[in-house]
């Protein structure tokens, strides 16, 4: 019978692993099959590029240390118990997105029956690969499925508002977590600094804004000037040199035009005054406002639609500049405690 520990040391292991692939490149073990991957990568979805998958990937790095994990788990009373099975339908919108759900299924003890996205099908598999190798406990804990997943005891889906309803249909009569489209959100005052501006632009074209995580909107006082926003965000213009990207800005601006809609941009990003949460890629929506207070108001009423938000305080509950596509190991998705959801599964 496995421990929580050699699961924990299992996964620092991996990290290590990674660790040595940032650190010293060719010399590093993974170093011929993970240039191998990264490359598959790409060439499976186009949005995956190397630099995002390389991103997603030292992020995990920098969260898979023992120390880190024992820290997170501490607060929970991991029950032994017998493994249960936990269906992953995973989302494929960024790299490694269903990562966390997996490592949570894993750590709490239970086995992960993963349903992969299409559009995710490659970094995953690989780094359970990699995990089976350090210890083959895993091997028995997680199964890919490319069927119809029918024996199961929990569920964790992460789809769109549509896809949503028919989890709730098929899924709903057992313990769950169903996550629906969410988007994340920026307050400006025009008191920020350059470099919180530019940090910015990291929250908005991380993974290409593609990520619930990513800021679709912002909301600015009525009186505000965008000109220090876009000489702020300048750098972030080789995002023109990746095909579909370019291919979205200039169709969605085509769009708008002919539909006469009013629009600043600066040659590589669009801003449409829009009261929704979710913008097209290539377009960050904006809407003004009067006052915190009111605003604050407004997105309380809306933190169902909300994942994150961000602002230099002045807004309860918000991240720094900069820091949406890093959380950490107990920023739950849609603020759900996985890890307590799993721990009570019966």
């Amino acid at each position: 019978m496995h421990t929580l520990q050699q699961r924990i040391q299992a996964f620092a292991t991996l990290g290590n692993m990674l660790n040595d692939f940032f650190l010293c490149g060719k010399q590093a073990s993974l170093y011929h099959d993970l240039e191998i991957v990264l490359q598959k990568a790409e060439q499976h979805n186009a949005w995956f590029n190397r630099e995002n998958c390389l991103f997603a990937l030292q992020h995990w790095t920098n969260l898979l240390k023992e120390e880190s994990l024992s820290k997170w788990l501490s607060a929970y009373s991991i029950k032994k118990k017998s493994p249960k099975q936990v269906a992953l339908i995973l989302a494929g919108n960024i790299p490694l997105v269903g990562f966390h759900d997996l490592l949570c299924v894993l750590l709490s003890g239970n086995k992960a029956i993963v349903k992969l996205s299409s559009h995710d099908e490659v970094l995953l598999p690989f780094l359970m690969e990699k995990l089976k190798a350090i210890n083959s406990i895993f091997a028995d804990l997680t199964h890919f499925s490319q069927e119809r997943i029918t024996d199961f005891d929990a569920v964790i889906a992460t789809g769109s508002n549509n896809t949503a309803r028919y989890f709730e249909y098929y899924f709903g009569k057992k313990p769950h977590i169903i996550r629906k489209n969410r988007n994340s959100v920026a307050v400006l005052t025009g008191e920020e600094t350059p470099e919180e501006l530019h940090n910015l632009g990291e929250d908005i074209f991380r993974y290409f804004g593609l990520g619930c995580r990513s800021v679709s909107k912002i909301f600015v006082p009525e009186t505000y000037n965008f000109n220090p926003f876009f000489e702020a965000i300048y750098s972030y213009h080789t995002l023109l040199q990746h095909q579909k990207y370019l291919n979205n800005y200039d169709y969605n601006k085509a769009v708008y035009l002919m539909s006469l809609f009013k629009l600043l941009e600066n040659g590589f990003l669009l801003l449409k005054e829009d009261q929704k949460y979710a913008s097209p890629i290539a377009t960050l929506f904006y809407e003004r406002y009067k006052n915190i207070s009111t605003l604050t108001q407004h997105l309380e009423a809306d933190k169902e639609q909300i994942q994150c938000i961000v602002s230099k305080g002045n807004i309860p509950h918000t991240i720094p500049f900069g820091q949406t596509q890093i959380p950490s190991l107990s920023d739950y998705a849609d603020g759900v405690d996985t890890m307590t959801f799993l721990n009570n599964i019966n």
